[in-house]
């Protein structure tokens, strides 16, 4: 008879409150690094945020460069390249990028790092290439061209979060999300998908 697999344990009361203490650290790094940039944000102040004593930052996170990077850590979740249709990858990818600049401030905030900071930037082409560029692969028409493809791709729907959400420009922050996706879409599409001009 096989053995019956038990079910996981549940996590105890101390490590549901490491993941608490982790969340809330995290949440205010972001803010900070966001509002002040990596060289301006400091420890003490973020601890004073997260309302935590600054040697817990330390106990979860060694260093401030450690913690930046675990602010940096930031999964797209884009759709499986094999379950996209090459037809439809541009209204996809658009609303899918608009369904993460909406749901959380995560993106904005590594976008204002980005621009602010070499190792943001740095972590934000990484983000990009290593979780756009499969995208691209699988629906471009010549893989070589697929940096190229994937790097305009990331342009229109950095540019656009740049407008409507960092520098909130009227006009971008007016346009109904269904106008956004009708004008973005068609132009990700042709990058991705387009013969070579």
């Amino acid at each position: 008879m096989p053995d019956k697999e038990l079910p996981a344990p549940a996590p105890s009361p101390a490590a549901r409150r490491s993941d608490t203490t982790r969340t809330t650290i995290l949440t205010a790094a972001r803010e900070r690094f966001a509002a002040d940039g990596y060289e301006r944000a400091t420890i003490r102040a973020i601890a004073k945020d997260a309302r935590i004593d600054p040697s817990m930052v330390m106990r979860y996170y060694g260093s401030k460069e450690g913690l930046f990077a675990a602010v940096l850590d930031v999964d797209l979740r884009l759709p499986g390249p094999d379950g996209l249709n090459p037809h439809e990858v541009g209204r996809v990818l658009v609303s899918h990028f608009l369904d993460l600049w909406e749901e959380n401030e995560v993106l904005t905030a590594l976008l204002r790092v980005g621009v602010t900071n070499p190792a943001g930037a740095e972590r934000m082409q990484g983000i990009f290439r290593d979780q756009l560029m499969p995208v691209a692969l699988r629906v471009c028409p010549d893989p070589e061209q697929a940096p190229a493809r994937a790097a305009l791709t990331a342009s229109q729907v950095l540019g656009m979060a740049m407008a409507r959400y960092v520098l909130r420009f009227p006009p971008a922050v007016a346009l109904p999300r269904e106008e956004v996706e009708a004008w973005l879409a068609p132009t990700v599409q042709r990058y991705l998908t387009a013969p070579h001009p």
